[in-house]
């Protein structure tokens, strides 16, 4: 199973850079094992109020997020996610918010998180994969 961040999903739909957006636009709909993270759609929700100005309204931003539910699996948190993710963060210098979605694709046994965010090739055996990396 594979997950991304937001900043993949936010791609999708930013005009600004057509070379990310075909990038991640791909990436998308090859995953066919795809695991949305519960945090992943919900910051994704929030970011992409910035894309308003773009033409991107909240109710498009809204039923993305739901036409990624009728494909992907969804992994909701759990009380272990912080307790796993606090560890992530002592160890590796994460972000709260970083080290949230690594708890979380840990949990989920997610075997890949795509993510342009990260200095990491691997944390606890999550595959870290930049897909923008030779861009």
């Amino acid at each position: 199973m594979n997950a991304v961040d937001t900043n993949i999903l936010i791609y999708v739909n930013d005009p600004r850079d057509p070379q990310k957006q075909v990038i991640a636009a791909s990436l998308i709909c090859s995953l066919t094992d795809g695991v949305l993270i519960w945090q992943v759609a919900c910051e994704y929700l929030a970011a992409s109020r910035k894309l308003e100005p773009l033409g991107y309204d909240k109710a498009q931003a809204y039923q993305y997020i739901r036409d990624l539910q009728q494909v992907w699996y969804t992994a909701l948190p759990n009380w272990n996610v912080i307790d796993r993710a606090e560890d992530l963060m002592n160890r590796f210098s994460l972000s709260h918010w970083d080290s949230m979605i690594v708890a979380a694709c840990l949990e989920a046994n997610i075997e890949i998180l795509y993510t342009e965010d990260f200095g990491y090739s691997a944390i606890d055996g999550l595959k870290i994969d930049n897909p923008f990396q030779n861009t």
